[in-house]
């Protein structure tokens, strides 16, 4: 950390440029003084000082000094990592207030509030290579299946004296777990210091610090790099759109709103009960975007998901008409945060390469996703396709009577799928609040939740965009997610259902990253091929992923058809561009995953098929599979390649050498044609020349009925016309 106080530094965060503001910020050691420098922000502050267990939190015994810019400083001397600390505001309000350090990098564990004398001189990072190789790991041509994770509720100690599990243990637990599940990334739930359990983080009162509840920084960065070390990356959950009102928080730290909007209208937000933070002082940008720098740079996070963009983009966001303030041309866009959001995408995408940007963004927002140097975008790598998931869901929530009155719902994703760079999330929003865990969402009895989660979940896996699922959703737990409860792990140990659910979702992560066709091309239609997309009377779609072209390598292709209905559709015809072989490599009904055994084909080869078109009949490649009830299946797809034809020109010369040749027999033929004609018997009586006709039009008769019969076989081939070819 810094050892003195840049004036450019002071500079930058005034402007709203700095990026690490947490070096001048906050409390730092100095190795030369051996002494601890304090520094805060209080532009309207009548007077602060430091108070802590080290002073008997006396607020005359260390005042600080300010300058014209509202910077106070002090050095103290005789502190040690862990003494306690906090600032004594006189605001411009009159009103004398203890608050935390704004820039803390640790605190008391709730109800405690204050925070902690700390550095980072500790902890021996090994988790080089992966940092280097992060660019490669993260483009958007690799493959991503995130695992959302609450850590205070995954796993829960058994003792009653504990709580919560260290972030060391959690990590020595998650790590193989993930690795045998095939996750690729996992997403926590705010980490950042918060007050109240029942926010899950969300309500932020420590932007620079790990909240204590879990262990100490150095436990966090023993987590963050065994996770690194075991080839998963790790994204954070990030707040910057609004903080709650805890007195020892951000919340009228002077006096004044140095951080949100002293207009109501602008500062808060009603169905939260927090403030919104105010983007259009240069120093609250700086703060927060040296927050998301610090966690990338100290604790080497590999990305954050914002949480509540649209809240940060509309000024109207959960607001009634008269509670927010539009602009002066009417709109109600708020370009102070457009302008946030693209400085923050292009810090950190810039600084850390392959750093992974996520917005939670559940509007039309034109270009959340974006290069950074596009003036008209926002800059984010992914946003989460909220669309996708609750069409997908309000359709299996469906009974499947009126499903194929709903078709749209199920395949509308893909009309717009390449407008961003989609993440597809079933996150814990969805599994709370009364809304259904996800198998209780399924239609049907018990084997048949079974059966539609399975088919939801493979249908999604082969959609493209990349894949988040929250804990609890891959062992198909009944009750929703409980905040202060961990998981139902028994279900995997006493249930066989649930065990083999739990199989089934670590097999479609294997065979998704196995796969480049499920992946390479998420955001190029190239990637994508319907063959059966409006077929509604039997809820059944069926579609192509394909891989890049490359040399040496062959084009992949995988056919994903999914049975949305508890019907069995035998000798289903799927149309396919060309003559193929078909092998399976998935079926949701095996009984390794909690189905009945009755499967479909193995292999599979196209025929050509008759097909109903207006005017004259055309032909197309089909593969006809019998579609069990509920189902999904994946075919790698193999062409086989045509016999090249003799060209005309081969023919023709062919046709003249012939020609040539007989001419030649011919010639040479002639005398002997005439000694022969000499002996010939005499000519056959008019009645055999009848016979001989009668023969040969017999013989042509037959040769005419041949074909007849190939038509009537092409008809009954035809009979399950209607099924799927459309």
């Amino acid at each position: 950390m810094s050892e003195t106080i840049n004036r450019e530094d002071l500079y930058l965060f005034q402007t709203g440029k700095a990026r690490q503001a947490y070096l001048t910020f906050g409390c730092h050691y100095q190795k030369k003084t051996k002494t601890h420098r304090f520094t805060v922000w209080a532009p309207n502050a009548k007077s602060v000082s430091v108070v802590g267990d080290f002073n008997f939190w006396n607020p005359l015994a260390h005042p600080m000094k300010g300058d014209k810019d509202g910077i106070y400083t002090i050095e103290i001397e005789g502190l040690k990592k862990g003494d306690l600390y906090k600032y004594y505001v006189e605001g411009y309000d009159g009103i004398c207030r203890y608050k935390s350090d704004p820039f803390a990098f640790y605190a008391e564990c709730r109800p405690d509030t204050a925070s902690k004398v700390w550095d980072f001189d500790d902890f021996k990072w090994s988790d080089k290579r992966f940092i280097n190789q992060r660019k490669k790991r993260q483009a958007i041509d690799q493959p991503m299946s995130i695992y959302e994770l609450h850590l205070g509720t995954w796993r829960m100690p058994q003792e009653e004296e504990r709580e919560f599990y260290n972030y060391r243990e959690i990590a020595d637990m998650l790590i193989p777990y993930l690795q045998k599940m095939g996750y690729t990334h996992v997403e926590l739930m705010p980490i950042t210091e918060y007050p109240y359990d029942l926010s899950w983080g969300y309500q932020v009162t420590g932007y620079y610090g790990v909240t204590s509840r879990y262990g100490t920084p150095e436990d966090f960065n023993y987590m963050i790099n065994e996770l690194h070390k075991a080839g998963i990356s790790v994204i954070l959950d990030w707040v910057p759109a609004h903080f709650p009102r805890d007195e020892h928080g951000l919340a009228m730290f002077d006096g004044t709103h140095i951080y949100d909007h002293e207009d109501p209208r602008k500062g808060s937000q009603p169905d939260w009960g927090t403030l919104l933070f105010n983007y259009g002082k240069p120093e609250v940008q700086s703060f927060l975007i040296s927050s998301a720098m610090f966690f990338a740079d100290i604790y080497h996070v590999d990305g954050i998901r914002i949480d509540a963009v649209s809240a940060m983009l509309y000024l109207d966001f959960g607001k009634q008409e008269g509670e927010y303030v539009p602009n002066e041309d009417g709109t109600n866009i708020n370009y102070e945060a457009v302008d946030f959001l693209r400085n923050l995408n292009e810090a950190l995408r810039t600084t850390y390469e392959g750093f992974l940007t996520i917005a939670e963004e559940s509007t039309a927002y034109p270009k959340v996703t974006s290069d950074i140097d596009d003036p008209d975008g926002l800059g984010f790598v992914y946003k989460w396709n909220m669309g996708y998931m609750h069409d997908s869901l309000y359709y299996m929530e469906l009974d499947p009577l009126y499903r194929k009155d709903n078709h749209g719902a199920i395949i509308f994703s893909m009309d717009y799928a390449y407008s961003e760079n989609y993440i597809l999330p079933y996150s814990h929003d969805e599994v709370v609040h009364g809304k259904g865990s996800m198998i209780n969402k399924m239609y049907g009895a018990y084997d048949e939740k079974f059966a539609s989660l399975r088919t939801l979940y493979g249908f999604t896996i082969a959609h493209p965009g990349k894949k988040l699922l929250f804990m609890g959703g891959e062992f198909a737990q009944f009750v929703e997610w409980r905040d202060k409860e961990q998981l139902d792990w028994f279900l995997i140990d006493q249930y066989e259902m649930h065990d083999s659910f739990h199989e089934y979702v670590a097999k479609l992560n294997e065979i998704y990253k196995a796969h480049p066709a499920f992946y390479e091309l998420d955001q190029d239609p190239a990637g994508f091929e319907w063959c059966l997309q409006r077929d509604a009377d039997h809820s059944v779609v069926a579609f192509i992923r394909k891989s890049k072209r490359g040399r040496g390598r062959k084009q992949e292709q995988i056919l994903c058809v999914c049975n949305f209905t508890p019907m069995e559709w035998d000798k289903y015809l799927i149309p396919l561009p060309k003559k193929s072989k078909l092998t399976k490599i998935l079926d949701s009904s095996e009984l390794d995953f909690g189905g009945d055994g009755d499967v479909s084909e193995t292999k599979v080869s196209t025929k050509r098929v008759k097909v109903p078109s207006e005017g004259k009949a055309t032909y197309q490649q089909c593969a006809q599979i019998s579609l069990k009830p509920l189902s999904v299946v994946y075919y790698k797809i193999e062409e086989v390649e045509k016999k090249p034809r003799k060209t005309t020109a081969k023919k023709t010369e062919t046709a003249k050498k012939v020609t040539k040749e007989v001419v030649e027999e011919t010639k040479k033929a002639e005398p002997i044609k005439k000694a022969v004609q000499e002996k010939k018997p005499a000519p056959k009586s008019e009645t055999s020349k009848k016979e001989d006709t009668k023969e040969t039009t017999k013989t042509v008769t037959k040769e005419k009925e041949q074909p007849k019969k190939k038509v009537r076989k092409t008809r009954r081939t035809n009979k399950n016309k209607n099924q799927g070819v459309k």
